[in-house]
């Protein structure tokens, strides 16, 4: 995990465990449950961990890697369901990022659609 950076969820194929942080609780168990499927379905097929990452302007970012000496860890499957998932789940993403910023940073929704890159 990145200095200044919260993290929204993960998944860990090592130990076949989902981590959703408690700070999001309040959100939609649809949202929850689509946040669940999307990151395990990620580590099932390219292996490692993968976390789902706030930086400090609101931006969730990827992150995938995999433990010392794990060579069946795919790297180029999880960098391309990543991106896959980017595509097809750009409106939840945007939508988490939106949440973030309001609910977390603060921002009024004005504020936090400026801060979009």
């Amino acid at each position: 995990m990145a200095e200044n950076t919260v993290v929204l969820c993960g998944a860990n194929s090592y130990n076949e465990k989902f981590y959703l942080n408690p700070d999001f609780e309040s959100l939609p168990a649809s949202v929850k449950d689509e946040l669940k499927i999307l990151c395990v379905s990620i580590t099932e097929e390219a292996g490692g961990i993968l976390t789902l990452e706030f930086d400090p302007n609101g931006n969730l970012n990827f992150v995938s890697r995999a433990e010392d000496g794990d060579y069946l860890f795919d790297d180029i499957t999880s960098g391309m369901k990543i991106g896959r998932a980017r595509f097809e789940r750009q409106e939840l993403l945007e939508g988490l990022e939106l949440y973030y910023r309001v609910r977390f940073l603060g921002l009024t929704e004005e504020e936090a659609e400026e801060k979009k890159e």
